[in-house]
């Protein structure tokens, strides 16, 4: 059956998904609340651009040492509970800020401290969460299943970070109190979550078993270049960690405002979700996939060009669209080609690759900025966008040439 075939009614009657989606969203709010807090206490603090970039990198580098690690966990261990125990490692961070907040003891050292908890937590989370959702749907609605995934977390996107700017003006501790409840309730969700797991083979611990995701994924080549495609578009274009200066210094905003900025992206990858939950990509899904990368570094030009608070939320909302039919597109096909005794590996790389491109890609835009100013960082970054997008054309013409996502 193809993907057309099931209809979305038969999606909400899946109810270990549901569970698993609901969980999804609370810990994605629960995060980029945690994020707008610890973006603007830093700015605040130090008010240095590396300083911001040094948040995305300090989560970034415990995703890389530990990903092939994380992968072979998720490959031996129940997927839910991992993702339960790492949602339970972000609400005791979440603590921990509330406490030095009303303490008057946090830091520049403590936030970059706890982003490496937080980059700890999310190594195992990824692919994990990654690695569940498959074997929750029947494979021809996974599409719709990824879509509507992505649909809820960019509904939590959107509403954690403006929540979180509103919930700013009562302090940082506010804000950290409610990301510690959401992360508690997700736990408990996922906790309670059943599905058929049968543990994988007992094989012993080898660079090979650990490596496998890895070659997998190198000797696929639509894949490969699907998975690098968004590495290095995001990591160049992303402006996520140079908002809160675009805010203050260049829009002359507030919290208020930060809040809407970071939810804009969300708000253009919510819509564009709904359309593919609705219509999932059928055919020319290889074209559509450079075409957005395209489309998301033009936006971003413009976003690094205004002045108008209006024309930058409306271009970073464009960018999160964008964004959205590489994810749905990367996603799908991976775990479509992928079997199920290796998704936690395979899962694990592609979760590199998403760090890369967002953790470190927030470092890259802080160190580019303290270099050109934060302007000319986003403008080269969507240049360089572009430039990726017609570089892969050549580079992997199986996925340009790729009609079907699945096969």
């Amino acid at each position: 059956m193809s993907a057309s075939a099931y209809r979305f009614r038969d999606l909400l009657q899946e109810r270990a998904y549901i569970r698993f989606w609901a969980t999804r969203l609370l810990g994605t709010a629960g995060q980029q609340m945690l994020m707008v807090a610890v973006g603007w206490q830093m700015y605040e603090l130090t008010g240095s651009a590396w300083d911001l970039g040094l948040v995305g990198l300090y989560q970034f580098l415990p995703a890389l040492l530990l990903a092939l690690v994380a992968g072979h966990v998720a490959d031996r261990l129940h997927r839910g509970r991992i993702v339960a125990a790492c949602l339970m490692s972000q609400a005791m961070v979440a603590v921990t800020l509330v406490l030095a907040t009303q303490g008057h003891w946090v830091g520049r050292d403590l936030l970059l401290g706890l982003s490496v908890l937080l980059g700890m937590a999310r190594a195992f989370q990824m692919p994990a969460q990654q690695a569940l959702t498959p074997m929750l749907v029947p494979a021809p609605m996974l599409p719709r299943a990824m879509a509507f995934a992505s649909a809820g977390q960019q509904a939590a996107v959107i509403g954690g970070p403006a929540l979180g700017g509103l919930v700013f003006v009562a302090g940082a501790a506010a804000v950290y109190a409610a990301c510690t409840a959401l992360f508690v309730t997700g736990c408990v969700l996922i906790a309670r979550l059943r599905y058929a797991h049968a543990p994988a083979p007992r094989e012993p611990v080898s660079a090979q078993t650990l490596l496998a995701g890895v070659r997998f994924i190198w000797q696929r080549k639509p894949v490969l270049g699907a998975v690098s495609l968004d590495l290095f578009a995001v990591l160049l274009g992303g402006a996520v960690a140079l908002l809160p200066i675009f805010a203050r210094d260049i829009l002359h905003t507030g919290p208020w405002g930060l809040g809407l900025l970071r939810s804009a992206p969300a708000l253009g990858a919510l819509c564009t979700s709904v359309v593919l939950t609705r219509w999932p990509l059928e055919r020319r899904v290889g074209r559509t996939l450079l075409g957005a990368v395209a489309l998301f570094g033009v936006a971003t030009l413009v976003f690094g060009l205004s002045r108008s608070l209006w024309l930058s939320l409306v271009a970073l909302a464009v960018t999160g669209g964008a964004d959205m039919v590489s994810v749905v597109v990367r996603q799908t096909l991976v775990q479509l080609e992928t079997p199920d005794a290796m998704r936690g590996r395979v899962s694990a790389v592609n979760s590199v690759f998403i760090g890369a491109s967002n953790q470190l890609g927030e470092f890259e835009s802080g160190a580019t900025a303290a270099l050109l100013g934060p302007v000319g960082a986003v403008v080269l970054g969507g240049v360089g966008t572009v430039a990726v997008a017609l570089l892969w054309l050549r580079l992997f013409p199986s996925l340009a040439g790729r009609d079907r996502i699945g096969g």
